[in-house]
């Protein structure tokens, strides 16, 4: 049980004040981002008229999210923003799924991995708002329908970010400390497969996948 609380830090003093990194988070995010890109080379390595296992799969988990951007946001938008969702799912559902490995930990167990993504797709959104209205018609939509709404509108948008953060966080999270208790109390030798394929591939797809989407449908709220 030990383990629960056990995080590698790294702290680096700036100014009088102590920058703390989690080193867990950080070696595992670029272990995923190094699964990717070999993913991507051998999906392509060998590219041809009549399609390896490799090109089926990679063109088939393109097209199927490409087709759900597209039904979000256009045609238009979707060449832009497609490879930006598909990259996103990619990189969550590596991050949920590499905790299976022993001795390894989900990079999205740490609270900073999801927080920071849900900024960048309000940010992504927010951009996409400014560009598609206008800065002016943007900027009314928090006074409406009244002038003393703004505050209220101001924070429904950032609760967004708050949203799909903790319930990713607080999903792979909770799935971890359950295995972990479940394992500790049976001494790691009545631990039930089914705990790490439920809360491992299948949980993390499903936050993977729900993450992704809740992106994309809030860059498509700003576009209208």
């Amino acid at each position: 049980m030990e383990e629960l609380g056990k995080v590698y830090q790294l702290i680096i003093p700036l100014s009088g004040h102590d920058m703390v990194f989690n080193l867990n988070a950080i070696v595992y995010s670029w272990i995923v981002m190094l699964l990717i890109l070999l993913l991507g080379v051998f999906s392509t390595k060998n590219r041809g008229v009549i399609p390896g296992t490799m090109q089926v799969v990679g063109e088939l988990f393109v097209s199927k999210l490409y087709d759900l951007t597209e039904d979000a946001l256009g045609r238009q938008m979707a060449k832009t923003y497609a490879p930006l969702v598909c990259a996103l799912f990619m990189f969550l559902v590596l991050c949920n799924w590499i905790g299976i490995i022993p001795y390894m930990e989900e990079p999205t167990k740490d609270l900073n991995t999801p927080l920071s993504l849900g900024v960048m797709g309000f940010f992504i959104a927010h951009y996409v708002g400014i560009k598609t209205k206008g800065f002016k018609a943007y900027i009314s939509e928090y006074f409406q329908p009244f002038f003393i709404m703004m505050p209220l509108n101001l924070i429904g948008e950032l609760a967004k970010i708050v949203s799909i953060s903790f319930r990713l966080f607080g999903n792979i999270m909770g799935g971890a400390i359950i295995i972990l208790v479940v394992s500790y109390l049976t001494y790691s030798v009545l631990l039930p497969p089914f705990l790490y394929a439920f809360f491992g591939l299948f949980v993390g797809a499903i936050q993977a996948f729900v993450f992704t989407m809740l992106t994309v449908v809030y860059i498509s709220v700003q576009a209208k």
